[in-house]
């Protein structure tokens, strides 16, 4: 019995030392008040942001008008805004305040083809075939623009001190905007930084993501008449085919972290034409960067032997990678406090109705809509599938993630339905707790050199002698031309 209480004490005293808000009333200091009013001051312009976006609706490295209306807002605001940064021109960096410490918040803007979806609870396409926002970024480049506001008020009011960044990233959902600003090495001053995601639950992230590498292959051999003289003909179908079989059969003797999805861009023109080119797009994940290494150098082995088979030529072409996640503890501990002093959203009697109907329309339980703050969790070593390029900036800044209920519990993600609740007050709702919860914890970080000087000893001592490099090939970002 006394081992177990000087354990329970030993764990409350580190708490405390740690994390000194813990031991404070749960109660929004000034400070945090101020950011609080503030998001509700600006509620209806920061809805109107992000519908806004919503209604552009514009994919990775197309997000023109997106990020304009984001740019712009931040230069009304008073922030000063470098934009085009990092050779992508919808990327851009809003600045306020001077000297250190520097905190950066992350802002995404870019949709998915395809899931073009009115504010609506069955599926109705606003644009048939277009792009919309099944992953809420409209949301998330707006909230988090309300938390670098809120915080600019207060450094313009002299109530902190130091810098705040808004960081407008641009194709997350493609090649990775952040990687490229991490290259540029535009948070190589950065203290700290923030990000969040829309999400059906709400809770400080501290899981991982998984890494990514995304490739292309490609098979040259020889046209000839499918029907006349096929002898002649080399086919890159066929090894294409090959190539895809045999990464099939891998799947077999992979580890269970491991992710292959692919889809086929090019598999020839006419029947009647043996074709010449064939291309594969292919992602590979796994819950550490090396294990994606491991698995993309037996697959380049897959495909030199489809190329050997079919008597064709072949050629691999990284395109872009994602780091996983390097998590800091520390800052989820901060995050959350201040989730704690936050009361859950509540919701209409119609919004619920709204989220039921989403339910029902996605054949999911109609249990409505989940927005209890959950508790702060254990970290799994190996994390739920899915990736981001916030990974990359979590290997060169401590970084601290939120997610945020915007749709009904259980709502699959990247869909119509995500792209319908983005659109109406539901995900408003949480857009604005989001906004809230990353200015209170911004004010943390400027006003505790403690919290920032230890994320950073738990950032160094996780990411230990490993020398951060990005997976992007040589070159600049691949800007789609402008028709």
């Amino acid at each position: 019995m006394k081992i177990f209480t000087f354990v329970i004490f030993t764990i409350l005293i580190h708490s405390l030392f740690y994390y000194p808000g813990l031991a404070q009333n749960k109660k929004p200091s000034k400070t945090k008040a101020a950011v609080i009013s503030s998001v509700e001051s600006h509620q209806q312009e920061l809805i109107s942001l992000s519908d806004k976006v919503w209604e552009l609706a514009e994919t990775a490295l197309k997000e023109y008008q997106s990020s304009k209306i984001l740019a712009d807002y931040a230069e009304v605001q008073g922030f000063s805004v470098e934009r085009g940064v990092a050779g992508m021109p919808t990327a851009f960096i809003a600045s306020y305040g001077s000297g250190k410490p520097i905190i950066a918040v992350l802002g995404e803007y870019d949709a998915l083809p395809g899931i073009s979806q009115k504010a609506s609870a069955i599926k109705e396409p606003l644009k048939a075939g277009a792009a919309g926002h099944g992953c809420g970024h409209n949301l998330f480049g707006a909230g988090s623009m309300g938390a670098a506001v809120a915080i600019k008020e207060l450094i313009q009011q002299d109530k902190l001190q130091g810098t705040i960044r808004f960081y407008g990233t641009p194709a997350e959902e493609a090649v990775g905007g952040k990687i490229y600003m991490v290259r540029e090495g535009l948070f190589d001053d950065v203290d700290v930084s923030l990000d969040w995601h829309p999400d059906n639950k709400t809770k400080a992230n501290v899981q991982s993501s998984q890494a990514l590498l995304d490739f292309s292959v490609e098979f040259m051999g020889k046209a000839a008449h499918a029907a006349y003289d096929p002898w002649n003909g080399r086919s890159a179908l066929d090894g294409m085919e090959l190539f895809t079989t045999g990464v099939n059969a891998y799947r077999e003797h992979i580890r269970p972290t491991v992710r292959i999805h692919y889809v086929i861009q090019n598999g020839g023109d006419v029947p009647n034409v043996v074709p010449e080119y064939a291309k594969v797009w292919m992602w590979v994940r796994d819950s550490k960067r090396n294990g994606v290494e491991e698995v993309f150098q037996r697959v380049k082995q897959i495909a030199e032997g489809a190329a050997i088979m079919a008597d064709v030529k072949h050629k691999v072409t990284i395109n872009s990678g994602d780091h996983e996640i390097l998590v800091n503890r520390t800052g989820g501990m901060a995050l959350q406090q201040n989730l704690e002093m936050l009361e859950p959203m509540k919701y209409t009697a119609e919004e619920i109705e709204f989220a039921k109907k989403i339910q029902v329309a996605t054949g999911k339980p109609q249990t409505g809509i989940d927005s209890e703050i959950k508790p702060l969790e254990d970290t799994k070593e190996h994390p739920e599938g899915g990736s981001t390029d916030v990974g990359d900036v979590s290997w060169v800044v401590p970084q601290i993630s939120l997610v945020v209920t915007t749709a009904p519990a259980q709502t699959p993600w990247h869909s119509w339905a995500v792209v319908a609740c983005g659109g109406m007050s539901i995900g408003h709702k949480g857009m604005l707790f989001a906004a809230k919860s990353l200015g209170m914890t911004i004010v943390d970080l400027f006003e505790d050199e403690n919290l920032r000087s230890e994320m950073r000893k738990e950032f160094k001592q996780s990411k230990g002698d490993y020398e951060y490099q990005s997976m992007l090939p040589d070159g600049p970002p691949p800007i789609p031309p402008l028709k």
